[in-house]
């Protein structure tokens, strides 16, 4: 998820009664469920770079625990220079908890993924259930914060006395909808993988399925399929008058197996790039007096221009040995 939607739901986490545990818990919840998003950082770096650190090692369990203490650690300190800002170290390490372990969940959900368990293992673990910028968890979130202050301001408005726990209900249900609304997806992403797996495509059987959710429609689902020489991307639609096709999809074919495509995967760039790629597909192309293979990954196919991902580029001569390798 985009850092709008994490400091949302740190917020709604405050109003919703976090911030009566302890002073300053909206602020801790801020920090801890942002601060794991610095890793930003690394697109500056370049593509190689960014891969490397993107929700890597502070997306990770370890990274997390030590998000936890380090700023429930400073909260504390701070209170102890600062006694009204005094907070006890507990109550603020659980609110730390929360709101970095609330991170974590948030971009689980979509399917880019994070590295969980870095840095034990390099598996990248995605629920494929959201968007990266998920309009509708945007629109729950922000109603749920913003309707109560505009009933606010109404009834000030008439002369009338706000209710109290106005701030906090609306927080709460904004966060329900999301929950239901998440749930929701989840059952609808295990009826879109069914039905991809139960269906042939151009007469082969699925090897891998995956479905991901359109950011605007939650009625239609992205799905792609791996079979033996291609991979496939087509719509999964639960729009009423309209069924799932597979003659619609678009299928991409693999490249024959060659010394050029196995020297090309073999590669220090394609091997980190196929570990994060879910649904790699290889093109391979003259250049000059060599080839250059290009690996994507088509689960963001789908996605516009400025979101389909990285691409390894490997350029190898004319007896197919590797000469230059990049990510971009």
């Amino acid at each position: 998820m985009e850092p709008v939607t994490h400091a949302l739901t740190s917020i709604a986490l405050g109003r919703a009664g976090l911030n009566k545990i302890t002073r300053a818990a909206t602020p801790m919840l801020l920090v801890s469920g942002l601060i794991a998003d610095v890793d930003w950082v690394t697109r500056l770096g370049g593509a190689a770079i960014f891969l490397r650190g993107h929700r890597t090692a502070t997306h990770s369990l370890a990274g997390t625990v030590a998000i936890i203490a380090a700023v429930a650690a400073a909260t504390w300190f701070a209170g102890r220079k600062y006694p009204k800002f005094a907070v006890g170290f507990f109550p603020a390490l659980a609110i730390c908890a929360i709101g970095a372990g609330t991170h974590l969940l948030l971009d689980m959900l979509n399917g880019y993924g994070i590295k969980l368990l870095w840095p034990f293992t390099a598996k990248w673990y995605a629920w494929d259930l959201a968007d990266s910028v998920d309009l509708w968890i945007l629109f729950f979130l922000l109603a749920g914060l913003l309707i109560p202050e505009l009933f606010h301001l109404v009834l000030e408005e008439i002369g009338s006395k706000p209710r109290r726990q106005g701030r906090q209900r609306g927080a709460i249900a904004g966060l329900a909808f999301v929950a239901l609304f998440i749930a929701g997806r989840a059952f609808a992403h295990q009826r879109a993988i069914a039905l991809l797996d139960a269906r042939e495509y151009r007469g082969q059987a699925p090897l891998v399925v995956a479905a991901f959710p359109r950011p605007l429609n939650p009625l239609l689902w992205s799905g792609v399929v791996e079979t033996d020489n291609a991979v496939v991307n087509v719509e999964v639609p639960f729009v009423p008058g309209r069924t799932f096709d597979p003659d619609l999809a678009d299928v991409h074919f693999k490249p024959e197996p060659s010394l050029t495509l196995k020297n090309a995967v073999g590669s220090v760039t394609a091997t980190e790039f196929l570990n994060f790629a879910r649904f790699p597909l290889a093109s391979v192309q003259p250049s000059g007096d060599g080839f250059q293979v290009r690996l994507r990954d088509m689960r963001f196919a789908s996605e516009p221009d400025g979101r389909r991902g990285i691409i390894a580029v490997i350029d190898l001569n004319a007896q197919s040995l590797v000469t230059g390798e990049h990510l971009e």
